[in-house]
């Protein structure tokens, strides 16, 4: 397949966020859910971007085990289930090394536990977290943190309050930003104006000096893409330059990956002081 953006060299950064729908019962599934039809597209547009930063959600451990294959030796990832144990559906944060050092890393529940693995507050019937890490490129030793979170799909007041929960998490930090995530929630709904308030963050997609797709819905749900709301989302903080940004509306083998469309931008952080 042809890339949309494929590999980036520095100093920009390739961001994706994928929902990449969990495995379904094969029983439960519709065919075009089923994943041992999407894994081979999933690994496909995966080895074809082969982002330097990818936010995923609603993934499952045999999930990330094939993501993790068609990217190759060079990238990690953080983050695992966010019920106990840990179990379940993860929104983990993959990392291509080459480039990228993790200097640290934590998850946390979405609710006033933040600590407690599967605790809910606010509203949300599922447990929902986010995680988030701090990089340094390896490239040009800028250091950046690096959010990643699946908002509650049935609570308005839960995506709000875990929206305001974000913004505030990056702006008690000093580094430039990058949030990816499903949000749930479109360009003029209250959780997004809650994520942008302020001078903490921007939409990457307003901001991108240029746009590679029309603004497609990014709730696909397996069919041919059409505009509609931007429900996945990247938001940078205003000192970070967005190069380009697009909605990967390829299909593959005759068929989607997920019944989510990715989400992909490059970046430039700002130049680290005392660096030519």
């Amino acid at each position: 397949m042809t890339p949309l953006i494929g590999p980036t060299g520095a100093p920009d950064l390739h961001v994706m966020t994928f929902n990449v729908r969990r495995r379904l019962p094969a029983l439960a599934a519709r065919r075009a859910d089923r994943w041992r039809l999407r894994r081979p597209r999933v690994q496909a547009l995966l080895r074809a971007e082969r982002p330097t930063l990818l936010g995923l959600q609603e993934t499952l451990p045999d999930q990330a085990a094939a993501i993790s294959d068609a990217l190759g030796a060079s990238y990690r990832f953080i983050g695992h289930g966010r019920q106990p144990g840990p179990r379940g559906e993860a929104s983990p944060l993959f990392y291509d090394t080459d480039r990228l050092e993790l200097l640290q890393w934590r998850q946390q529940a979405l609710s006033d536990r933040p600590d407690e693995p599967g605790s809910v507050s606010w509203g949300n019937l599922l447990p929902r977290v986010l995680v988030q890490a701090t990089f340094r490129d390896l490239a040009t030793s800028a250091v950046f943190l690096a959010v990643n979170t699946h908002l509650d799909a049935f609570s308005a007041r839960a995506r709000v309050r875990a929206a305001q929960e974000i913004s505030g998490l990056v702006a008690d930090q000093p580094w430039p930003a990058i949030v990816t995530g499903d949000l749930n929630a479109g360009p003029d709904s209250e959780p997004v104006r809650e994520l942008l308030s302020g001078d903490t963050l921007v939409d990457a997609w307003t901001a991108a000096s240029a746009t590679l797709t029309p603004e497609w819905g990014t709730y696909g749900g397996y069919r041919d893409p059409r505009p509609g709301r931007r429900i996945d989302w990247t938001a940078v903080s205003p000192r970070i330059a967005v190069q380009s940004a697009g909605i990967n509306a390829q299909s593959i083998d005759g068929g989607w990956p997920s019944d989510h469309l990715p989400v992909q931008a490059v970046v430039r952080m700002p130049r680290p002081e005392g660096t030519a």
